[in-house]
């Protein structure tokens, strides 16, 4: 049986790889999984985003939980991160989030969430895998499945409570909800600290989602803050785990420069424990060269949140994400939270204005996704690594380059940052040609 889960749960087509059927199977055997460390029978939350196979794989996966014993709790449409919190929260002994995040409405996903709100490990993972290739599991007496009435609410509370000081009287926000999960609480608590609230896509209708709106098409946003009327405008994924932000002159500005932003402002406040951020590989190197002259710290690690979270779980500190516009600060929600991120922002910002408060300066990056025969070759090919570090030795103190395979896909990705445009652009096709000689 080849791997189910991914680098986030298990993703897939609706109804074709990820049908009712496996949805039951997960659910089921992510409920035996947990059973093995517990004495009672284990409570389930369920929540989904706006897509319309969402409620089907909802009741399936529901179903699963109850046939192996446990009680599913149905918390309707929330963002992903209020799973990991409200998890936390109220004791539940595991989540369960039926979202393909920023991908079209016609996929669909399930990734799982432990006691302490964290994405359950790989070896855990591994578990459920086993069990639904066909283990047979202890017979339990059938659980129940109840819905959970004000999810969205405690959520919201949960953001009043972190975010009390937060007085944004006067500012005029854009949000845009991608038509998914973040559609009625991230306008919701924007409104509730004082803020006036245009949002756009918030009227979801199952296909939707992330269909020219959201951070992966964050075009539109840009384009209606240059039409003026707002100071800032934030735009969310499907599943509502990541965000990035535009200026009122229809500035993007990315992942890198919102942490930024924020490790400098948490600094400042005495709230950035052991004065370091945990960032990924792709992370500008700009982001670097602004936090050491401030004297913060940098962990890198390899793509994605959950390495990111792992990192800072393990060193203590609070504050990291991506580029992409996963930020996490541990001492909310273990997780990527796209609405508690703007937030921060806001809160980073103070009196200020976001087209004024630059935390870095970028440098120019090239990234090019070569298509290669094997990507599992790229290990042992010679002429590939003699070019990258001998292109690396060229730009040693000024910027860097990143030669990596996808994750899921024969490609292999080439990243180079320079302090000029002309100068990434040159180094970036001489990668690209050796690569596609030695791998095409």
């Amino acid at each position: 049986m080849s791997r189910l889960f991914g680098t986030d749960g298990v993703r897939g087509a609706a109804g074709d790889f990820l049908t009712a059927e496996l949805a039951l199977a997960l659910g089921r055997a992510a409920t035996a999984t947990a059973w093995e460390t517990l004495a009672a029978a284990p409570q389930v939350l369920i929540v989904r985003d706006t897509r319309e196979s969402g409620e089907m794989l909802e009741s399936a996966l529901a179903a699963g939980v109850a046939a192996a014993g446990g009680h599913a709790l149905l918390g309707g449409v929330l963002p992903t991160p209020g799973a990991a919190l409200l998890t936390r929260r109220h004791g539940f002994d595991l989540a369960a989030v039926v979202s393909a995040s920023h991908n079209p409405y016609a996929d669909n996903g399930i990734k799982f969430f432990g006691p302490e709100g964290t994405k359950v490990s790989d070896e855990v993972e591994q578990r459920i895998e086993v069990i639904v290739a066909g283990e047979q599991i202890a017979p339990r007496p059938i659980g129940r499945v109840r819905d959970l009435h004000g999810a969205d609410a405690d959520y919201l509370r949960e953001l009043e409570l972190r975010f009390e000081d937060l007085d944004l009287t006067g500012k005029r926000v854009l949000l845009d909800c991608a038509n998914g999960a973040t559609y009625a609480v991230a306008p919701e608590i924007f409104r509730r600290l004082g803020a006036n609230v245009d949002a756009i896509a918030t009227a979801p209708d199952g296909r939707n989602i992330n269909d020219g709106v959201g951070s992966t098409h964050i075009e539109g946003l840009a384009e209606r803050m240059v039409a003026g009327g707002h100071d800032v405008g934030f735009a969310f994924d499907g599943d509502g785990d990541r965000m990035l932000a535009v200026d009122r002159d229809g500035i993007v500005v990315d992942g890198d420069e919102l942490i930024a932003l924020a490790a400098l402002h948490l600094r400042a406040d005495g709230r950035l424990p052991g004065d370091g951020v945990a960032v990924t590989v792709m992370t500008n190197y700009g982001f670097h060269t602004a936090m050491r002259d401030a004297g913060i710290e940098v962990a890198v690690t390899a793509v994605g949140d959950r390495h990111v979270l792992a990192e800072l779980l393990q060193r203590g500190w609070a504050l990291g994400g991506e580029q992409s516009g996963h930020i996490i600060e541990t001492g909310f929600v273990p997780s990527g939270d796209g609405t508690a991120a703007a937030l921060l922002t806001m809160e980073a910002l103070g009196d200020g204005d976001l087209a004024e408060r630059h935390a870095m300066s970028k440098l120019p990056q090239r990234l090019v996704n070569v298509r290669v025969r094997d990507r599992g070759a790229l290990e042992g090919a010679k002429a590939v690594w003699d070019a990258v570090d001998a292109e690396s030795d060229g730009l040693e103190g000024r910027g860097r380059v990143l030669v990596r395979p996808s994750g899921t896909e024969p490609l292999v990705r080439v990243m180079v940052e320079a302090p000029g445009e002309d100068e990434c652009e040159q180094v970036a096709a001489k990668l690209v040609a050796v690569v596609e000689q030695e791998l095409g």
